[in-house]
């Protein structure tokens, strides 16, 4: 069954085979994964949100085009994190700026891949979250404008904008960070 395309897969279970969703989890579930840590910024949240986002699909799977499954699935995810972000930020006390914070910290001088790639993840958890979100499905998911306008519901314009307010924001917090 693991070799199913979705749509075969997504009828199965519709038809009862209820096994037949643990190759649909199985296929998605380390690329949106990635996709909830980089926007929630933690494992514990991350893992949180992938989990209500297949009960929620598995849920709802009688209203989805199975041709359009993986689609739905990530539009449920994107939800789910933005719920999951308001969340977190209604129950934090201290709200620390983006600005105040690079203000303080010293540069980062990446010397290995490791670190650099600490020092992506940390700038893009500085990003305000539309533009994080917006920046992670254009250049980490590779999805166009248009997938992304039916994800989010947000018109092109405003997700181009957000991408190149985030790129900008990036290149600038990570020259300040690499740069002595």
């Amino acid at each position: 069954m693991k070799d199913e395309s979705d749509d075969v897969l997504v009828r199965l279970v519709l038809a009862g085979e209820t096994s037949a969703y643990a190759g649909l989890v199985e296929r998605y579930r380390a690329r949106l994964g990635r996709y909830a840590v980089r926007m929630l910024g933690n494992q514990a949240d991350a893992e949180d949100a992938l989990q209500d986002t297949f009960i929620r699909a598995y849920r709802s799977l009688a209203r989805c085009e199975p041709e359009r499954f993986q689609y739905w699935l990530f539009g449920i995810l994107v939800n789910r994190c933005r719920t999951y972000a308001v969340q977190r930020a209604k129950r934090q006390f201290l709200v620390t700026s983006a600005d105040v914070d690079l203000a303080g910290s010293e540069p980062i001088r990446p010397e290995n891949e490791q670190e650099w790639r600490q020092t992506i993840e940390s700038a893009l958890e500085h990003l305000p979250a539309d533009q994080r979100e917006a920046f992670l499905l254009k250049h980490v998911e590779d999805l166009s404008y248009d997938e992304m306008r039916e994800l989010t519901g947000v018109r092109i314009s405003a997700l181009k904008m957000r991408v190149l307010r985030a790129r900008e924001a990036l290149r600038r917090m990570l020259e300040e960070r690499v740069i002595d």
